[in-house]
Parts: C-alpha cells; structure tokens; sequence
C-alpha cells in the first residue's frame, strides 16, 4: 500500500502540472478504497467523483477526521436516489432531463440545498448513454435554467467509445459552442483516455481515476 500511495502522489502532481490554466482535476475515486482517497487528499486532492451512492456514504463515514471534501456525483442519477443523493454530494453531473430537473429543485428547495449541477448532452447518437441533444436542450432552457435552487455550471459530454481523435475533438468542440451559446462556463470533459483533447477544447473538469488510481480493485 505504501508504493500505491506514492504512486497517487506522484501520478497526481504529473497530472496537475500538465493541465491547463483553468481546468481542473476530478479524481474519480469510485471503486478505490478510502485509503487511497486519503492518499490522494495528503497530496492536495480535494474534488472527488463517485457514482455508487452507499460507497460514497461509507467512505464519507471513514474520512470524516478530515476538513470536508468536494464530493461529485458523476454517475446515472435515478429518480427515487435524487434526495440522498442532494444530502452527500455538493455537485451533480448528470442531470440528464427536465424531469430530473424538476425533481431535483423540489426536492433540494426541501433539503435546503443549492446543487451546483452539470447538464449532460448525448451530440451522437450512444445506447449506452443519456441526456439532452442539443435542440432539445436548447428548447428547455428557459424553464430549465430558472429551476431555483439548482445552481447550473455547465455541460458534462462522454464521447461514444467508438469514436476516434478527430471526432472526439470535434464533439468536445461541439459542447464549448453549445454551453458557450447557453452563457454557461463550466464544461465536465475529457477522462483518463481522452483528457488532454478535452481540455484543449476548453474543459474546466476532467474526471480521471485509473489515471490517477491505476486499475479498480477486484471485487
């Protein structure tokens, strides 16, 4: 565990040194033990995504000697988890519906909470993937950026895995253009396979865990 250790900490000032101004780095510590979260956070971590909400809750129980950290929901978000969803993480990046929306803001007006939330488009057409397309979101917007308490900072995009560099580089251009065009600043981009195209397009988030944290451990 020691060589993991210094393994995180080296990994992440590599990574920090090479990302460009403004951009920031979300290490996506599902999977990875609360051990190695703390290495991460020894090292100036402090942003951390997680999808598995009763991991997330355990790990917050482990963790909770130190000053309180950034937690990130980065995974699917099912209607009926929305509220403990809203009571563990201070930003969500998949807000893939106006229904979700609507829900979100009920609920969160309920919990007394102000999410910072991410948009998630789907530009190509992905199975394996949700999420507004582009006209859609654009048709919505008005209600959906008038939806107190949500804080919207952005748009969140996974490229499908079938994509090549050109392509991915152009869809990531595709979203900036788009949240530009919405007046919307944060842009969630870009993993651990494809995060310096990301950021070239102008992502303020790139979400990287095996990058950082190698392999997820085997169950």
């Amino acid at each position: 565990m020691a060589l993991a250790v210094q393994t995180i900490q080296d990994r992440l000032q590599q990574l920090q040194a090479s990302l460009p101004e403004g951009c920031r780095l979300l290490a996506v510590s599902k999977g990875q033990p609360a051990t190695l979260i703390r290495a991460a956070v020894a090292a100036g971590q402090r942003s951390f995504g997680e999808s598995r909400l009763q991991e997330t809750i355990a790990k917050q129980a482990e963790l909770a000697d130190l000053e309180p950290l950034d937690w990130h929901f980065i995974g699917r978000l099912q209607a009926n988890k929305v509220r403990p969803v809203l009571r563990h993480f201070a930003t969500v990046h998949s807000l893939d519906s106006l229904e979700l929306a609507r829900r979100m803001a009920r609920i969160a007006a309920e919990e007394a909470r102000s999410p910072a939330v991410f948009c998630q488009v789907k530009l190509r057409p992905d199975p394996a993937k949700t999420g507004f397309d582009a006209e859609e979101l654009r048709a919505c917007w008005p209600e959906l950026s008038s939806l107190a308490p949500l804080r919207l900072q952005g748009l969140m995009t996974i490229p499908p895995l079938a994509l090549d560099r050109t392509e991915r580089q152009a869809l990531f251009r595709e979203c900036a253009a788009l949240a530009q065009d919405l007046g919307l600043r944060e842009l969630s981009m870009g993993m651990s396979g494809d995060w310096p195209e990301a950021a070239a397009a102008g992502s303020t988030w790139v979400r990287i865990g095996s990058g950082l944290f190698g392999a997820r451990p085997h169950k």
